[in-house]
């Protein structure tokens, strides 16, 4: 009734917005880390961050086969920090992790694409300048695994509707013990944009507790 009587119309609709904020965290948001998450196992890390502030510059969104869904927000330098969650929205996210880029290859020909296939379904996984990972999923009992395969829909705008890149990925996650019940992980990944080359990707991370990081 007021709103006729003073001429107020109703407020335009703001567009639905494709991309959940995370504990605060998303495009444009400075995400601050706990830098005692690595410093604390010194030597024994291969993981190395030289910040604890990481600016997030784009968003990235997965949904599972089995109903979860992984959200991943990135620096311009390819820091990764990720989510997992059973919603999208990623209100029941409970899952942290932060990996940062090891190496990056351009295969040269088929097979190349055919050793780094097989390394993918091993048991463990090593590489220069790394100690030996074992499979983390799945168990490293069986001598062959097929890895986990998925489409990430990548943003670059907090406000857009649709993404900017599309990527089909092939995974493995491995991981090793350190000291005091913790461990260190690495994701290796097939990674092929819809538009862009073929890499094999290393990234190598440090699980997160609720605590150990805001935005």
């Amino acid at each position: 009734m007021f709103g006729k009587l003073f001429g107020a119309g109703k407020k335009p609709a703001e567009p639905a917005r494709a991309m959940p904020v995370i504990r605060n965290v998303t495009i444009g948001r400075t995400v601050i880390l706990d830098p005692l998450i690595w410093r604390r196992h010194g030597e024994d890390l291969r993981f190395a961050l030289d910040r604890d502030t990481l600016e997030i510059t784009a968003q990235g969104l997965i949904g599972l086969d089995d109903g979860a869904f992984v959200h991943r927000f990135y620096t311009d330098d390819h820091v990764m920090l990720q989510a997992v969650s059973d919603d999208r929205e990623g209100q029941l996210a409970d899952d942290f992790t932060v990996f940062v880029p090891w190496k990056s290859d351009y295969p040269s020909g088929s097979q190349a694409k055919r050793v780094w296939a097989e390394r993918l379904r091993g048991p463990y996984f090593e590489d220069e300048g790394l100690p030996i990972y074992r499979r983390f999923w799945f168990g490293d009992e069986a001598a062959d695994q097929a890895p986990v395969t998925f489409w990430e829909d990548v943003y670059d705008d907090r406000a857009a509707t649709a993404p900017y890149s599309r990527i089909f990925q092939t995974c493995m996650l491995f991981a090793r013990d350190l000291p005091g019940e913790s461990r260190e992980l690495l994701l290796a990944i097939t990674v092929e944009p819809e538009k862009g080359d073929l890499t094999h990707d290393i990234m190598i991370g440090l699980p997160l507790g609720v605590g150990e990081f805001k935005a």
